[in-house]
């Protein structure tokens, strides 16, 4: 998790830390389930068939995924990645 140092009065150093983002994938009636975990496998690191399957079944059976979460710059890539490639998409929404 990313985080930065700040001096405070009295010189006590704190630690403050970014919030991360979660990347939701909604269901729609356009997208199929081979476009879905595709998507998924080639835009999300480390995303395994398996994985994206199961992520693809919960869009479709519950309406919605959080495929990823982590910090803001690298959520708000996947997000715009996927967005692009037709899924449906939340908002970033931080975690």
């Amino acid at each position: 998790m990313a985080s930065q140092t700040l001096l405070e009065k009295g010189s006590q150093t704190t630690t403050k830390h970014y919030p991360n983002y979660k990347v939701i994938v909604l269901n729609d009636d356009v997208n199929t389930f081979e476009h879905v975990a595709r998507c998924l496998m080639q835009y999300i690191p480390a995303m395994t068939p398996d994985r994206a399957w199961e992520l693809t079944n919960q869009v479709h059976y519950e309406g919605q995924a959080v495929v990823w979460v982590g910090p803001q710059e690298p959520a708000e890539l996947y997000h715009e990645q996927l967005k692009r490639a037709g899924l449906t998409m939340a908002p970033l929404e931080p975690a």
